[in-house]
């Protein structure tokens, strides 16, 4: 599983204060959407037929459909680079056969089947071209379920089982939803927008060491439809506004060096001015000149802060895979806390939950925010860990060992199933102490472990897990710009080529402390069910103890041919 900043892999948002053109137009409250309507018909007419006539007969029928009206802007250097705006709708559907008890998205020994049927649909609600596919491909989806059937069928005759799980339904029974949610509609002014990333692009001609640079406006509007045979109807989705500042250069040692900021919004007036993104490109700039001249990362083990953006990432990788639902389900996954539910995983002064509903927090907009998941169950709620005690895990509809019902954490992008995913990760501490506290305790930890030096982690590009058994239970954070930091007062020294790097279980032991001041990490994570927008929401952590090594090295040869003048660049 990785998690990445929406730094070049997603979605984030940079923002400028936005002209009053771009005002939100409310979507009229209708009754029942058209693409519902026409899909509806043809559910149930594609349902009553396989119910007749299939072998094996489907008890489960849904229809997800995910539509985007989405556009990106960039610039790089005062120029233009690129302009689009695309309009596009995905259909998929899901078909099971057999009972809830045993269906053909069984689990064996650990393969974890992937049945849905997707295609484009027509973006224009015409009855018959809509009809037409959906009609293809539950036809398609139906073929695939029914052999897989067949193969759970035979298995599970020559194969043990889980005594724990063995008895546990496939699919949990859910109160079926029916919901029509508008969603805003915004006027785009693309020149207004032209005319500022260009100028805030052309920040970087000041800086020569910078051989690449990009400021990109993403956006997106996505309306979500889910239709099922159990009665859900429903239709939701949101707006998102990334803009992304980033840069690179290229060390006297052959090896890059980058950094970037980034800004996410729901509502387009909350993005930043244009005097705060020329002063986020020069910063950026300045970064990139310092990494230039900075002392290469050694291996070293030691006591550490990380910046709340760096401990998102740190517990979306450390422990928000590990109590994802299925995971505990899944005999080929290290199942790290399937027995420790009323046990302590955490020190006692921290507690998590998981909130998808929620769209704001420390001031910031979350990614990982939705009304319902995609399997249709509203988002609700969830406390996790409890005083350092686990309480719970991120549910879909595939039922667990104490845990049989839903969550509304079934995820999934576009042609992949639904399983359970994080959305946003909240972690509350009660151990709080001011920043500046928080490194005097460092430095004390320092002298008391007799290191030379501490670390400080203050931006990361993302990371990534392995959580099966099959592999080496550790993780990695991916750090642009840390620090060595002094017992004795010295000023920080900017080190470079670092990656964080351990193992679970013993890195929530060595959590000491945290910040008053909760920070946002947004970002998307790609695991088993495709790329997912997430969020965490953490104050930074004191650790005692962290291991850093070495970033793979490029030897690369700067470039060889001079700089084009200034003249050039004008």
């Amino acid at each position: 599983m990785r998690i990445l900043a929406v730094a070049g892999a997603a979605v984030a948002a940079l923002g400028l204060l936005l002209s009053v053109d771009l005002a939100a137009q409310a979507v009229p409250s209708a009754a029942e959407p058209a693409l519902v309507r026409i899909l509806a018909g043809e559910l149930d007419r594609n349902y009553s037929a396989l119910r007749e006539k299939a072998d094996p007969a489907p008890y489960f029928l849904c229809y997800r459909v995910t539509e985007a009206d989405s556009g990106l802007i960039s610039a790089s250097l005062g120029a233009v680079v690129q302009s689009n705006r695309s309009r596009r709708r995905v259909l998929d559907v899901s078909v099971r056969v057999g009972t809830p008890k045993m269906d053909n998205f069984h689990l064996l020994k650990g393969e974890r089947p992937r049945f849905t049927a997707s295609a484009p649909l027509p973006v224009e609600d015409v009855p018959a071209a809509l009809a037409r596919i959906a009609w293809r491909e539950t036809d398609r989806a139906w073929r695939a379920a029914a052999q897989r059937l067949m193969q759970v069928q035979s298995a599970v005759k020559m194969q043990t089982s889980d005594p724990e799980v063995s008895d546990l339904p496939d699919f949990s029974d859910e109160e079926p939803q029916v919901s029509f949610r508008p969603v805003a509609e915004y006027r785009f002014p693309a020149d207004a927008w032209n005319a500022r990333l260009k100028k805030i692009s052309a920040v970087f001609s000041e800086f020569p060491s910078v051989i690449a640079s990009s400021v990109s406006l993403q956006w997106q509007r996505e309306i979500r439809t889910f239709l099922s045979t159990e009665g859900a109807r429903i239709q939701h989705g949101r707006n998102y506004f990334h803009l992304e500042i980033s840069a690179r250069a290229k060390g006297y040692d052959g090896n890059d060096v980058n950094s970037y900021e980034l800004f996410d919004a729901e509502d387009p007036s909350r993005l930043p001015s244009d005097e705060v993104l020329e002063k986020a490109a020069r910063r950026i700039g300045a970064q990139l000149t310092a990494l230039l001249r900075a002392p290469a990362a050694e291996p070293y083990v030691g006591p550490a802060i990380l910046s709340g953006r760096a401990a998102g990432v740190f517990f979306h990788e450390i422990f928000g895979h590990r109590i994802e639902g299925h995971r505990q389900r899944d005999e080929t996954e290290g199942q790290t806390f399937s027995k420790s539910v009323g046990k302590p995983v955490l020190p006692e002064f921290l507690s998590v939950y998981s909130d998808p509903s929620l769209r704001r927090a420390a001031g910031a907009d979350l990614n990982g925010w939705y009304e319902f998941d995609d399997e249709g169950v509203p988002a609700r709620r969830v406390v996790l860990v409890e005083n350092g005690i686990l309480r719970a895990f991120l549910m879909s509809r595939l039922p667990v060992p104490g845990f049989l019902r839903s969550n509304g954490h079934g995820r999934a992008q576009p042609g992949l199933e639904p399983v359970s995913r994080q959305a946003n990760l909240i972690v509350e501490s009660a151990r709080q102490v001011p920043s500046e506290e928080l490194r005097n305790r460092l430095r004390a930890e320092i002298r008391r472990q007799n290191k030379p030096y501490g670390l400080y982690f203050e931006q990361v590009a993302g990371g990534f897990t392995s959580t099966r058994r099959a592999g080496v239970q550790a993780f990695t954070v991916i750090p642009l710009i840390v620090y060595r930091v002094y017992a004795d007062g010295r000023p920080d020294e900017l080190i470079r080529g670092a990656d964080i790097v351990g193992t679970p279980l013993a890195s929530f032991s060595r959590i000491l402390a945290t910040s008053n001041q909760p920070e946002v990490f947004n970002g998307y994570c790609g695991a088993e069910s495709g790329s997912v927008p997430v969020s965490v929401v953490t104050p930074a952590l004191l650790v005692s103890e962290i291991e850093i090594q070495r970033k793979p090295e490029s030897k690369d040869v700067p470039p060889i041919l001079p700089r084009p003048s200034m003249e050039a660049r004008q």
